[in-house]
């Protein structure tokens, strides 16, 4: 009995031992490690790795530093798919030993649709199976269609007209441009007039007592105050249309332009006096040239000298300026009498306006805000003889 017993143990032992021993066998593990890395080749950190076998999650874990893992797992086929933002990378692993991969992760590939893939089948199903004769139209052989020409040809269209829109507008520019080559009163309404008799058509920039600085069609000019013998402000007005009966239009023609009255620089009176002995009568002349400036109501001053180069005492010195208001023949007549010497006459009268034989008088125009704009002036010295 007790040989018996003792056998009994020692056969549940081996048998123990046996089984033991084989799940040792059968559980036996083996590593894999690998790296994951982007596309421009660095190691991805925080990137999550699935270790499946037969369609089914074994483990996840997570990369390391640089983008290292390692696992250790047990013998079978694995598939290790790794995922990092919209990134995946995957690779089949025949795990018998110790093994070392990597994987670069990239951007998924899009599944075509199911209904896409079957209608592709049976299309080429049809097409195999039937064989039906197409109209050859330019649509149907891969030409374009009539409504892909018509876009075409309207936009087509659209481009020229906006091109000849374009070439339009650069016509009339040059246009403009020439009109204002030959008059630049139409950009400038200063007219400088210098002592040498050129005229310069500019606008003021700045001025002061010595200088003026010019801007003119041919860029910047420095102008010596010295050499200006006087501005004018022009003012261009549109020419007014007038209307003519179409009965008469044709033998119709417009009325002349009234001519301006011409400087002069003796008086006008023609007394009897004056005739008898011009070598001894009064004759004044403008002794230099008259300066045009603007004070800061917006009045224009005109200011001058006249000289008596005669024999005789002027009296009542004046100067009758004639403004030209327009290119239609419109004029406004403004006058000033001279700051000469005091004289008294038989009636009472006392004159400050008298100058004697080579004495000199300055004179001042105040040509107020409210007289309008003009396009030039002309100017008369006029005098008495009461001596």
């Amino acid at each position: 009995m007790t040989l018996i017993k003792s056998l009994k143990r020692h056969f549940l032992f081996a048998i123990a031992a046996f089984f033991l021993l084989g799940g040792f066998v059968y559980a036996k593990k083996y590593k894999l490690e690998g790296q994951v890395l982007d596309p421009s080749q660095e190691g991805v950190k925080g990137a999550k790795i699935a270790f499946l076998l037969d369609g089914e999650v074994e483990e996840e874990i997570e990369t390391g530093r640089k983008g290292k893992f390692k696992e250790k797992l047990e013998e079978g086929v694995y598939t290790v798919r790794a995922t990092m933002n919209n990134l995946v990378a995957e690779q089949e692993v025949d795990l018998s030993d110790n093994t070392e991969i990597e994987l670069v992760l990239a951007e998924p590939k899009k599944p075509e649709p199911e209904e896409q893939v079957k209608r592709e089948s049976i299309s080429e199903n049809m097409a195999s199976q039937l064989s039906v004769s197409v109209p050859q139209t330019p649509s149907s052989v891969g030409g374009p269609s009539k409504d892909f020409i018509l876009n075409e040809l309207n936009f087509e269209i659209k481009k020229l007209s906006a091109e000849f829109k374009h070439i339009s507008q650069e016509i009339d520019d040059l246009k403009a441009l020439s009109k204002m080559w030959v008059n630049p009163l139409t950009i400038y309404s200063k007219e400088i007039i210098l002592k040498n008799g050129s005229t310069v058509f500019g606008k003021i920039i700045y001025q002061d007592d010595k200088s003026l600085k010019v801007e003119t069609l041919v860029g910047y000019l420095i102008v010596d105050r010295a050499q200006v013998v006087r501005i004018v402000d022009n003012v261009i007005t549109e020419d007014t249309q007038e209307y003519v009966p179409e009965q008469i239009r044709d033998s119709y023609s417009p009325p002349p332009m009234p001519k301006l009255a011409q400087p002069k620089y003796t008086s006008a009176n023609n007394s009897s006096l004056r005739n008898a002995s011009a070598k001894f009568s009064a004759n004044c002349v403008l002794v230099g040239n008259i300066s045009e400036k603007k004070d800061g109501q917006g009045n224009i001053i005109f200011n001058g000298e006249i000289k008596n180069i005669g024999g005789r005492r002027a009296d009542f010195v004046k100067v009758d300026f004639v403004f030209r208001k327009n290119w239609s023949g419109e004029t406004k007549t403004l006058t000033t009498f001279v700051k000469g010497s005091y004289n008294t006459f038989d009636t009472g009268i006392v004159s400050d306006a008298s100058l004697l034989p080579g004495a000199i008088g300055k004179f001042d125009l105040y040509v107020p805000n409210d007289f309008g704009a003009f396009i030039g002036y002309s100017y008369v010295i006029d005098w008495e003889e009461y001596q």
